[in-house]
């Protein structure tokens, strides 16, 4: 009997953003499953899977690039973005007006689904937990209040009828992340110590890359009812913050332990140092490190049926040990994306005093 061939379209996916931490590790978890994938990047995609990858180098505040970036995509991951290092001009045009300028070209070009990563500092500085996605949005600094506004647009073409799920995962870490988590590893990896503000004790949760790919891949897949909503995301089991960076220290193997900083005095010390431009640490960081902070998955787990495999520990654990087989690629190097250490401006001779 004859049997007719069925062929099976693959989807093609635009990942902006491709380039960065989230970025091409969402790209090879989603080649991994048969997407088709299109980066679109202001930086440099230099990466072994370029070849695989449709690569575009170009501007998401560009509207003939958008339009060009979007031909022929189904699916749009919106994960670029200017980080809190940037300046506010920049977080301000890339995070907000780049943001509407591909929803209004996803939506000129017959896209239907559209899933924006956001995050967590939109809560800015909490009063209770866990935090819940009907929780008041009060962004700290440029970039929370840029996520802020990126999102009433999403929720604007959202009762338009465009399908827009919004991600706001808490700090993920993992395979190619650096940043500010670079400082914890190097001092682990040199054997120093490790400071946190007041006792450490205060439960403080994090989240692993690939849990976000997977929640995103979901968000891909999954009904059109389901998702089209906000969903915080974070590890399921995280403990405190002192456990947390203590299991780094432990990794490490030279007998390094947290050790605690009167709060009120460091963050008079930290404030001033961001004010002259002298620390990596922003103000959501340093207000936020020595209190409770964690979100409510409820939604993500009953909507999505979605459990993050990995905890706190699991997630910082397998970022060190990358870290540790790539530290001396990235000697010498900074910047101020989570790809790249950021240059520690005062607190670089602060290692040797713990």
């Amino acid at each position: 009997a004859h049997q007719a061939k069925v062929e099976i379209l693959k989807q093609l996916c635009l990942v902006t953003g491709g380039a960065g931490f989230l970025g091409i590790n969402l790209i090879r978890y989603l080649m991994g499953r048969g997407y088709d994938v299109r980066s679109m990047d202001i930086a440099t995609f230099d990466y072994p899977e370029g070849p695989l990858v449709d690569v575009m180098q170009a501007d998401i505040r560009d509207p003939a690039a958008v339009e060009r970036a979007l031909s022929g995509v189904d699916i749009v991951v919106h994960c670029a973005a200017a980080l809190p290092r940037s300046s506010p001009a920049e977080i301000y045009s890339t995070d907000v007006q780049g943001t509407h300028c591909l929803l209004r070209n996803a939506v000129k070009q017959g896209i239907t689904r559209f899933i924006f990563i956001s995050s967590t500092a939109v809560y800015g500085i909490p009063d209770h937990h866990p935090i819940v996605e009907t929780d008041r949005l009060q962004g700290v600094g440029p970039y929370g209040e840029a996520k802020i506004k990126a999102e009433e647009d999403c929720l604007a073409y959202r009762r338009e009828g465009l399908c827009v799920p919004i991600l706001r995962p808490k700090s993920f870490v993992g395979p190619e992340r650096l940043g500010v988590f670079e400082l914890l590893y190097d001092w682990a990896y040199r054997g120093r110590n490790f400071p946190v503000l007041g006792t450490g004790n205060n439960a403080y949760q994090l989240l692993d890359v690939e849990d976000l790919c997977e929640v995103i891949y979901r968000c891909m897949q999954s009904d059109r009812d389901a998702v089209n909503d906000t969903f915080n995301i974070g590890a399921k089991e995280f403990g405190s913050l002192r456990e947390s960076l203590q299991t780094v220290l432990d990794r490490a193997g030279h007998g390094g332990h947290v050790v605690s900083l009167p709060a009120g005095p460091a963050i008079t010390a930290l404030r001033m140092l961001e004010r002259l431009h002298l620390s990596p640490l922003y103000e959501w960081v340093y207000e936020t490190a020595g209190r409770e902070s964690f979100v409510s998955i409820d939604r993500v787990a009953k909507r999505l049926n979605f459990i993050p495999r990995y905890s706190n520990r699991d997630a910082l654990l397998r970022n060190y040990d990358w870290y540790v087989q790539h530290r001396q690629e990235y000697r010498g190097r900074t910047g101020v994306t989570h790809r790249l250490p950021w240059k520690r401006g005062g607190l670089e001779g602060a290692g040797w005093v713990f």
